[in-house]
């Protein structure tokens, strides 16, 4: 075991790692990122950082010491072009040969089709997204924001705290129900009325209108929304294209058994861009907890290969986000089932602070928290074997893919 290749810069990849050094691998460690920067905490970005309450530098997450204990070679600022089995080609034409390869390349912001490349019109997924969106945003007076997930709304939260006006644009006529049941997703959208956010569902962007930069989009039903800046945040594509050779296995990303093992033997996947089994089924979940949690089991499965050991326990973590937005932190562990209430455990939702539970099946199913921290905390740890299991029956709804910044690599 001479050389390890973990090929994305992320948080994903920085805690493969971490997991690879504290599990006993001396050899030889690269890591290959396709950004510029060091790899950094995202949760900031749609909001803090916005504000201008963190810089840069203040969300590293591979400060001297950690770099130090990794003893790794870094080459950042370089994609990985190809791979092949026991070999990594990056952009520059390098090619590293290497023992174990982790796949931690993360997801990009999916774009619109229908053009979208005007100034003024941006996504929000990297460090150099929100240091572009940043310079544009206090100047700005109307912000359209496309999409009503999670990256949306918190930086409708942002503009608004800044006094902007903000409108959402959301395809989807319930938005919110999906990833929140009914009674949560009342709460935010009272909660987005109360802050001035306009919010249009049901409605999809049928043209950006403007000279030299942006100055409205046209909606399917012919309304023009006059626009200063407009961020698209309608999800995320896994970063795949460059395995197309590589003889890995990908389908709306890399297609991993529950430790991370994909179908190239000494290569495995974790984070956004891993799609891995959980019963008898795949999924991908695109949240900060998975991303720091994963690449343990992968890098633990990969040495095992490598050792001819056994894996270990596979990834059992029950998903969880949370978003903090307009006053409020919302948390969620587990996946809500549609047409399936929640029970009000704690608090008031008139008071916009409570915990919901739902049961399935006579089990619990999810746990959500609105501005209830503790209490939240309190029942997360109180049924963390129950919502595993749940997580892991056939029958479960598969969690969201909820693309935003403090759930991402």
């Amino acid at each position: 075991m001479s050389h390890i290749a973990v090929v994305g810069a992320s948080l994903a990849g920085l805690r493969a790692a971490e997991a690879l050094r504290r599990e006993g691998f001396d050899g030889e460690l690269t890591i290959v990122g396709s950004e510029s920067h060091l790899p950094y905490d995202r949760p900031p970005l749609s909001k803090d950082y916005l504000l201008g309450n963190v810089a840069a530098a203040d969300i590293t997450l591979a400060d001297q010491a950690t770099r130090d204990a990794l003893e790794a070679r870094w080459i950042l600022g370089q994609a990985a072009t190809n791979l092949h089995p026991g070999q990594v080609t990056i952009a520059d034409g390098e090619t590293l040969s290497a023992d174990g390869i982790v796949i931690a390349t993360g997801a990009r912001a999916r774009t619109l089709p229908n053009g979208g490349d005007l100034p003024g019109i941006h996504v929000l997924r990297t460090l150099d997204d929100a240091i572009a969106l940043s310079r544009e945003l206090d100047s700005a007076h109307r912000v359209v924001i496309v999409g009503a997930g999670f990256i949306g709304a918190e930086v409708a939260s942002t503009a608004a705290t800044l006094g902007k006006r903000v409108t959402i644009v959301e395809a989807a006529t319930n938005p919110f129900e999906t990833h929140l049941g009914r009674v949560a997703a009342d709460v935010l959208r009272r909660t987005m009325n109360d802050h001035d956010v306009e919010l249009r569902t049901g409605q999809t962007v049928a043209e950006f209108r403007g000279a030299e930069r942006i100055s409205a989009i046209v909606l399917n039903d012919g309304t023009q929304l006059p626009a200063d800046l407009v961020l698209i945040g309608i999800g995320a594509i896994p970063n795949t294209e460059w395995l197309d050779r590589s003889g890995v296995r990908c389908d709306n990303g890399v297609l991993t058994d529950a430790w991370g093992r994909t179908s190239l033997p000494g290569v495995v996947a974790a984070g956004d861009v891993a799609r891995f089994q959980r019963g008898d089924r795949r999924v991908r979940v695109e949240h900060w907890s998975t991303a720091s949690g994963m690449p343990g089991v992968a890098a633990r499965a990969l040495l095992a290969h490598l050792s001819a050991g056994e894996p270990g326990t596979p990834y059992l973590d029950a998903p969880y986000f949370w978003s903090d937005q307009f006053g409020h932190r919302i948390q969620l562990v587990g996946a809500i089932a549609p047409d399936v209430p929640l029970d009000i455990v704690d608090g008031a939702v008139e008071d916009a602070r409570f915990v919901a539970v739902q049961y399935r099946d006579n089990a619990i199913n999810a746990v959500l928290g609105w501005s209830m921290p503790r209490e939240f905390t309190q029942w997360r740890r109180r049924n963390h074997d129950a919502l595993r299991a749940a997580g892991s029956e056939t029958d479960r709804v598969e969690p969201a893919l909820l693309t935003s910044a403090d759930r991402s690599e």
